[in-house]
């Protein structure tokens, strides 16, 4: 069967003019880095953040947008991009913990070393930028973070037991910090994709694992990332404003 075409493309409608926003892991051309391409359309300021500089600067170049290098594994870069943000953006409106690490090992063969690297990433660093985020965004007396979870938070997949656990810790945090920081004027939602098709996704996953998992969805056709960050930029916007500790899945799977 051939796979559906994908919708038309969604122009912007200055859904996030005014925000300043801050997007880990934007590098390259996966999710990150068309979230961060559609808030410059919806009239955001934007500042991305990767560990990867060479990418980094040239997704920069690209978008027209400041940057800043950041390992989210440890706190003293967390915060140092936090302090480059507000020097360049004044502060930050909006967070995206977009910083995620896969991997595949079955349980009984992974290491230590797999399951730490993976969690410490995907989790322990989304833990850190909200932290830091937290920090400001209470001080103003607003803010919005969106974290990016996933669908492995609340199914099964062999070989996934590291980012399934890590993702459903994300969906965890995000539901706990958003019940704290609600009364302080911030809202903490994620979102949860399923497979979503980009050039680094192909690099790590095999051709038959991607066929499999797309076989899955409804529409016959992974997503286009621009797909997954129309949703995030719905919770970053002012239209996700009675929302607090949900996460959304931009999924059609049917198993």
């Amino acid at each position: 069967m051939t796979s559906p075409t994908p919708p038309t493309y969604v122009e912007g409608h200055n859904l996030l003019a005014g925000k300043r926003i801050l997007i880990t892991a934007a590098a390259g051309s996966g999710i990150g880095s068309m979230t961060a391409r559609r808030c410059v359309e919806e009239g955001a300021q934007v500042m991305i953040s990767d560990r990867h500089e060479g990418r980094l600067s040239a997704t920069a170049n690209e978008l027209g947008v400041a940057s800043v290098p950041c390992d989210v594994t440890d706190d003293a870069s967390v915060r140092a991009m936090f302090v480059a943000a507000t020097h360049a953006m004044g502060g930050v409106d909006v967070l995206v913990n977009n910083a995620g690490l896969g991997g595949t090992a079955e349980v009984h063969e992974m290491t230590d070393d797999q399951w730490s690297r993976v969690l410490d990433v995907t989790l322990n660093g989304t833990f850190r930028c909200t932290r830091a985020a937290l920090e400001g965004m209470y001080a103003q007396g607003s803010g919005v973070i969106v974290n990016n979870a996933s669908v492995l938070g609340w199914r099964a997949q062999a070989g996934q037991a590291h980012y399934a656990a890590a993702k459903a810790g994300v969906m965890a945090l995000t539901r706990c910090a958003a019940i704290e920081a609600a009364p302080r004027g911030v809202r903490i939602n994620a979102v949860s994709p399923s497979i979503a098709m980009h050039a680094n996704l192909a690099k790590v996953t095999t051709d038959e694992l991607l066929a499999e998992l797309t076989s899955k969805e409804a529409f016959g056709r992974a997503a286009e990332t621009w797909e997954v960050s129309n949703v995030i930029v719905f919770l970053a916007s002012d239209y996700s404003s009675y929302m607090a500790g949900e996460t959304v899945s931009v999924s059609n799977q049917r198993a």
